[in-house]
């Protein structure tokens, strides 16, 4: 799949850093680039519960972020629009996760968890490529292929978002790119068929909360780094 024009080169950088840098840390020249760092590998600083409430430090093993158990992700405490997250991942086995992006607002809606206000990039134990598999944006579109390592391995996943356009990339490839402005029936995928979430994709905010998703099974994140970009128009 040919990779989008704003994506390439961010990409390229990244995937060198990613395999070069020591875990957790930022190298003098993403600093310079202006990726953020947000997880230090020692402490839960600047992550939280959807509530707000503070996190024990259970939550780092081994220099990692393992979102179980929690009520329901961990939230990293600052809302973003557009940007580059760039994060490794490993899963347990029948693990089920997921990297939440642009959550607003955090109070959930009546009968709903707080997922329905966010748009989740699906991290699952499976082998298949559907709605609900690694890379799908969940429920909404398919990745084009599963291209993560089995589970108990670390995988690399790179998101880039660009006002309606979201890209996902895993393990260096790019398996989905999505323009939420295709999105604009209420309830409908563009190809007509249904999705869960009853509503029009396309005017879902365009900012918010960043997540790590606990769906009940262990699973970890590292070398969590973000680079703010400007806003489309």
């Amino acid at each position: 799949m040919k990779k989008p024009w704003f994506l390439a080169p961010a990409l390229a950088v990244f995937w060198s850093l990613s395999c070069a840098g020591q875990d957790n840390q930022l190298s003098p020249d993403e600093k310079k680039d202006g990726w953020l760092l947000l997880f230090d590998g020692a402490t839960t600083r600047g992550w939280m519960t959807p509530k707000r409430k503070p996190l024990p430090p259970t939550h780092v093993q081994d220099g990692a972020l393992n979102p179980h158990p929690t009520d329901y992700m961990l939230t990293h405490q600052t809302p973003r629009g557009d940007f580059v997250l760039s994060l490794d991942f490993k899963i347990s086995k029948k693990c089920n996760s997921g990297v939440f992006i642009r959550t607003s607002p955090l109070e959930s809606r009546s009968g709903k968890d707080v997922g329905f206000n966010g748009l989740e990039i699906a991290i699952d134990d499976t082998s298949t490529s559907g709605y609900h598999d690694t890379g799908a944006l969940y429920d909404l579109a398919k990745p084009s292929r599963n291209a993560m390592k089995p589970a108990g391995e670390w995988n690399h996943l790179t998101l880039t978002c660009v006002g309606p356009k979201i890209t996902v990339e895993v393990n260096g490839e790019v398996v989905n790119s999505i323009d939420l402005d295709r999105f604009d029936k209420v309830g409908l995928r563009p190809d007509g068929t249904g999705h869960k979430f009853g509503n029009a994709t396309k005017a879902h905010p365009r900012s918010g909360y960043i997540g790590l998703q606990d769906h009940g099974s262990d699973c970890w994140y590292k070398n969590i780094k973000l680079k703010p970009l400007a806003a489309a128009p």
